[in-house]
This record gives C-alpha cells, sequence and structure tokens, in this order.
C-alpha cells in the first residue's frame, strides 16, 4: 500500500469512525463531518447495544493503530490490575514506544511513529528498540539515534512541525524536541491521555465475549 493509498484510508476509516486519525484526515473531516459514501449525510439508524460497543472498541484500535489481538491483551492485562479495567487498559496502550513517540512530536501519526520504531531509529535509555508494543517505564528516556537525527523527518519534527499539529504535549512526557529527547516522567491519568474513546464501552465489549 502506498502512502497516498494509506492516507486515503485513514480518511475514510475516520469519517466511519467520527474520529480525526491524522491530521491530514483533520481538515478533511472539519469540512465533511459525516460518514463517507453515498448515504453518509443521513441520520444513522439506531443502533444496538452490541454495535454501540463494537464501533468504541474499533474507534479505540484505531487510535493507537493496533490489532484486535494487541487490544484484546490490553483489556486481559487490564482485568488483572488494581482499579478500573478500562483505566488500566488505556495506560497500558499510552506507554507503549509507539504511542509515546507520537506523543512527544516525534511523528505525525501514530503509523509514522511505528515505522520510526521498526526501523530501528528510535532508543530508550540508550539502546535501540525496535517493538512498537515496547513499554516504556516512568524515568526511561526516549531519543533518536544519531545517525538518525539530520534527515528530514526528524529534522522536522525538531524545529516543531508535528507538534504543531498534534494535541498538546501531556503532562506526563517531558520533551525537549529540538533534542529528540522524550521523558517519561510517571505513568499517565487517564483525564491526561488524548484519546477519543469511553472505555467502559469497550469493557463491556470483551466482557461479554467472555
Amino acid at each position: 500500500m502506498t502512502n497516498v493509498q494509506r492516507s486515503r484510508r485513514q480518511v475514510r476509516l475516520s469519517r466511519a469512525l467520527g474520529i480525526a486519525l491524522t491530521p491530514k484526515a483533520q481538515r478533511i473531516f472539519e469540512k465533511r463531518p459525516y460518514a463517507p459514501g453515498e448515504h453518509g449525510r443521513t441520520r444513522r439508524r439506531t443502533e444496538s447495544d452490541y454495535a454501540v460497543r463494537l464501533r468504541e472498541k474499533q474507534r479505540l484500535r484505531a487510535q493507537y493503530g493496533i490489532s484486535e489481538k494487541q487490544l484484546r491483551a490490553a483489556y486481559e492485562k487490564g482485568t488483572h490490575t488494581a482499579g478500573q479495567t478500562g483505566n488500566a487498559m488505556l495506560i497500558d496502550l499510552e506507554t507503549r514506544l509507539d504511542a509515546l513517540v507520537l506523543r512527544a512530536g516525534f511523528a505525525r501519526t501514530i503509523a509514522q511513529a511505528r515505522q520510526m520504531v521498526v526501523h530501528r531509529h528510535i532508543m530508550v535509555d540508550g539502546v535501540r528498540v525496535d517493538r512498537p508494543s515496547f513499554h516504556v517505564k516512568p524515568g526511561q528516556l526516549i531519543h533518536v539515534h544519531p545517525k538518525a537525527e539530520k534527515t528530514t523527518p526528524f529534522q522536522a519534527a525538531a524545529a516543531g512541525e508535528n507538534q504543531a499539529v498534534l494535541p498538546e504535549v501531556p503532562a506526563y512526557l517531558n520533551v525537549e524536541i529540538e533534542k529528540l529527547h522524550a521523558k517519561l516522567e510517571r505513568k499517565p491519568k487517564r483525564e491526561e491521555i488524548p484519546v477519543i474513546c469511553d472505555e467502559q464501552l469497550v469493557v463491556e465489549y470483551y466482557s461479554r465475549l467472555a
């Protein structure tokens, strides 16, 4: 799939789910805030409880760009964590390396963040990490490999171009964008995590499958 095809797919998915998944999708979604297709402007029919929960699960998956298996694993892990399952699930997803690379402004989209990690451009505490699902612990430093710093995407990131089109850097991250450094200061709080989701509906979706 080419970058153009991927971009169009993300725009279409954004409109279908009612959320902007990329900066480009945000611009287009503001102009056409309805579902794609010839019936996109028409009012949605009354949805079943199952359909509502399913869509919320799909929205969460899309925002983190993860597979069904990965989301289910985060849910299962959350059920064995103290506190609310939904909160634990979101914190688990938010501390993935690819998610934090995006939040820091090193990348413009979650897909680009994942690609940067897979291509071994990202380091954690001085060690290259190529797993987007790697979980960063509080106190760990995320930074760009010196050989990658001078490439065009990272030069643009260091100039703040990505941060200009992304949500504000959350308080749990300490970012020095010009150095391409980001430190996870502490675990995120639910209200700080910049995703649009009613996580309780996602929990209900999986709990009813059990």
